[in-house]
């Protein structure tokens, strides 16, 4: 069979088509599969503990309101070879904090971590403490950590006679590298014979889209979203005892996330997040509202010279009444985008107080196809 000159330009045109889809496709694409999931085992643990801050000038806890503090202080005397029992303890300079950190995923035996404290009791500040050797607890009640250091916080009070002024919450601190990892959290990566990955946010199109990249990427493996927020892969078998490589391979990869039509709303606040699917049918809108001033403005009148007469007070009422009548219907087309109903509602000149009244109004109008959810 022979290809003539001519018969090549449809060929090369559709080759052309092709590679212009493709790239067009890996333009959209632009998330990363690790920015938008996390991998079964791959994941930090809570840690909290109990301590005690010394070094405080005077703003510690007061021994009488905190009697956990004073308790404290007695038993780690006690342990350092100081009896302290049946003795009145008048200090101000210890405060009793909680102590929490978070331990990253595969933290090994002598690495830091960073901690922040807390205080429990009447503190006024943290400031210039040292938090003495506290041991970090896990869900589990096993000793995963211990922290000690000086505290480090950027809050400050400066205080006169008759005026005080505080930067920041001088209760709350942190220690930077303030705990030494001292338990691991035994976790064989290697030993997986399927890997899952977790959607941050669910989405039966986003997991599918997901399987598909690690599909073609992987030649011969078998990536299902068994359901929204799961993607199960079954470890090739040229993976098998390297599964950080596997991980490597698959969280590069890019894919173009799906999100539902929702509108979030925060009425205290007076927020409004309109998400980029919302898409509202035709309709009309009007906003207005009605304004009524009452002024008084009394005249004094004065009686004529040798009258007898008494100086007089006349009302004088001036009521005006705004209801808005220069504004206007504006009309919401079929399907119109997110910048669509933006432009519109600022085009009514609408706060964003009223505009969640329009957009409620919309919604039970059967108009807006979107999900509205209230915090």
């Amino acid at each position: 069979m022979r290809l003539r000159l001519a018969d090549l330009f449809p060929l090369a045109a559709l080759v052309i088509g092709a590679l212009w889809l493709v790239g067009a496709g890996a333009v959209n694409a632009q998330v990363r599969i690790k920015d938008i999931t996390s991998f079964e085992g791959v994941r930090e643990n809570m840690l909290v503990g109990y301590g005690l801050v010394v070094g405080l000038n005077g703003t510690g806890d007061s021994l009488r309101n905190s009697n956990f503090t004073e308790e404290s202080l007695v038993a780690m005397l006690e342990r350092l070879g100081v009896s302290t029992r049946g003795r009145s303890l008048n200090t101000r300079n210890v405060a009793a904090v909680m102590v929490t950190a978070t331990l990253p995923p595969f933290a090994r035996q002598g690495s830091r971590i960073d901690i922040s404290t807390s205080a429990m009791g009447d503190a006024k500040s943290l400031i210039g403490g040292t938090l003495l050797v506290t041991p970090l607890l896990g869900a589990d009640g096993e000793v995963y950590a211990v922290a000690q250091g000086a505290l480090a916080t950027s809050a400050f009070e400066a205080q006169g006679q008759a005026e005080q002024v505080t930067r920041g919450v001088p209760t709350t601190a942190r220690i930077p590298n303030g705990a030494i990892v001292e338990r691991e959290v035994e976790f064989a990566l290697d030993d997986l014979n399927q890997i899952q990955v977790a959607l941050r946010n669910p989405d039966f199109t986003t997991a599918r889209r997901i399987a598909s990249a690690i599909n073609g990427h992987l030649a011969g493996t078998n990536a299902q979203a068994i359901d929204p927020a799961t993607v199960v892969l079954p470890v090739p078998a040229s993976f098998r005892g390297r599964t950080a490589a596997l991980l490597t391979e698959i969280e590069q990869l890019r894919v173009q996330p799906d999100s539902p039509a929702r509108i979030v709303i925060d009425e205290s606040a007076g927020i409004i997040v309109i998400g980029e699917n919302v898409r509202i049918d035709r309709v009309a809108v009007a906003q207005g509202n009605l304004t009524v001033r009452i002024t008084e403005t009394p005249e004094v009148v004065q009686p004529e010279p040798f009258s007898l007469g008494e100086t007089a007070e006349i009302p004088r009422t001036a009521i005006e009444v705004d209801d808005d009548s220069n504004k206007k219907l504006a009309v919401l087309e079929t399907g119109v985008t997110l910048d669509d109903l933006v432009d519109g509602l600022n085009a009514l000149g609408v706060g964003p107080r009223d505009m969640i009244s329009i957009i409620q109004a919309i919604k039970a109008a059967g108009a807006l196809q979107a999900e509205i959810e209230s915090r």
